[in-house]
């Protein structure tokens, strides 16, 4: 008997058209996680869940995302206090991506201190040659005084 809390994936059609939760992780045990507002639909953020995150977001009902780079959970804001409360949980069609719909206390996501993660627009086409556009100019708090020293939780 497995400890699992998700269905066990048996077709592609109890995948598909199932009303099991049966997701699907990578080789490294995890699934990625696209985080938009609840109201607005902006992507405020992507990263990833083990079986465990996603197990401790439905039931906390607040996201919890797994670190790649320190390789531990990630209750988002239990150090900030942006805390991301779930409205909605997704999953898609085949069962290998979420997408979490999301009211921020504080108003932003991003550890550098922007509302989204996704603060820069890339140039292409014609304007290929330009350098990335700063789309939000302020940040909505200061990253030194939240986090201190604590190691960047990105990857380089």
């Amino acid at each position: 008997m497995s400890d699992s809390p998700f269905s066990k994936r048996q077709s592609i059609e109890q995948v598909e058209e199932g009303s099991g939760l049966a997701p699907k992780f990578d080789e490294h045990g995890l699934i990625p996680v696209v985080t938009t507002g609840f109201t607005s639909g902006e992507v405020l953020m992507h990263a990833y869940m083990n079986a465990e995150a996603l197990s401790q977001t439905i039931q906390l009902g607040e996201a919890v995302y797994w670190s790649r780079s320190r390789k531990c959970l990630w209750h988002k804001g239990a150090t900030s206090g942006l805390v991301q409360r779930v409205r909605e949980i997704r999953i898609d069609d085949d069962q290998d991506c979420v997408w979490l719909r999301v009211d921020v206390q504080g108003g932003a996501s991003c550890h550098v201190g922007y509302r989204s993660c996704f603060y820069r627009a890339v140039p292409f086409g014609d304007q290929a040659d330009q350098p990335l556009e700063f789309t939000e100019n302020e940040k909505m708090f200061d990253p030194q005084k939240v986090y201190g020293d604590a190691p960047n939780p990105t990857q380089l």
